[in-house]
């Protein structure tokens, strides 16, 4: 498979070779076809992959779609998901980041996503790029036209591959883990007897590069929703004000005082509506990445 360097986020100096893509189930419904494919570049470690098309649409733009740590449930099963993601004519790709899922296995459980953050960013950022490179190859989206949806750690990832990956025109970006001295002391999701493990220098020297804080301010070219829900703890207040105080001016931020209230304005299909809007229109010059 070759060797991968997790010090780079940029996949120029790697050399992940994919193998051949496995077609594990095609659904045909009246709106959109799905397809479940794996896809696996690096040992031990296959991707299923969501692959959905709306009907009607030869080459449609795409987005993908990737939620926070621990999250793995399969929305792309949902119908009614899908029908959501694939209006007004959009390609949608779902999948997990590493050590995420069914991709977290053959190791001992004090090495998880949090302790091996470095890994789990690098190697998912990796991930999406080559996930672009495999919708390219195949031909049947508008790589002019990409998108990425990310929650939690799944929009520090967004952040992260768009800094080297300038074929993601357009990002929408929900409570993005980040500013790690802060989160690493103050998050819910990290257990009180491993903390002292993670606000230690040589730990958080280690995680510093793959900062979205060190990283948003460089996408200033980008399309942007920096979207905050503040009553969530996984990331917490201090980071929340942190990453937006960074956040260059072309950035659209837009902050729920709690869960309800960002329930209550972005139900109905309105989650997704901005990126769709975002990507569906005139495209912008593109670079691939190797």
């Amino acid at each position: 498979m070759g060797h991968e360097d997790w010090s780079s986020l940029s996949l120029v100096p790697n050399i992940l070779s994919s193998e051949r893509p496995l077609l594990g189930e095609k659904d045909e419904y009246p709106k959109f076809t799905r397809e479940l494919i794996e896809v696996q570049w690096r040992e031990n470690d296959p991707i299923y992959l969501y692959v959905v098309r709306p009907h009607g649409v030869e080459k449609p733009p795409v987005i993908l779609y990737l939620y926070s740590y621990p999250y793995d449930k399969p929305r792309f099963l949902d119908k009614d998901f899908c029908e959501r993601v694939t209006a007004e004519g959009f390609g949608a790709i779902g999948f997990v980041s590493a050590l995420t899922g069914q991709r977290y296995h053959s190791r001992p459980m004090r090495e998880w996503f949090v302790s091996e953050l470095q890994e789990a960013l690098v190697c998912s950022v990796h991930d999406v790029q080559m996930i672009l490179n495999f919708l390219s190859d195949r031909g049947d989206f508008d790589m002019d036209r990409v998108g990425m949806f990310g929650e939690g750690s799944g929009a520090t990832i967004a952040i992260l591959t768009a800094a080297v990956d300038a074929r993601i025109r357009a990002l929408d970006l929900v409570n993005p883990w980040g500013d790690w001295p802060d989160w690493m002391d103050k998050s819910t999701l990290v257990p009180a007897a491993e903390r002292p493990n993670y606000v230690k220098p040589d730990f958080l020297h280690r995680v510093e590069p793959f900062d979205p804080v060190r990283w948003l301010p460089k996408l200033g070219s980008r399309r942007i929703r920096l979207q905050d829900i503040m009553d969530d703890s996984m990331t917490p207040e201090v980071c929340k004000k942190q990453i937006e105080s960074v956040a260059p001016r072309n950035v659209q931020i837009v902050r729920y005082n709690d869960s309800q209230a960002a329930l209550k304005a972005l139900a109905g299909g309105q989650l997704f509506k901005w990126i769709k809007q975002q990507v569906g229109v005139t495209p912008l010059q593109t670079t691939r990445v190797p």
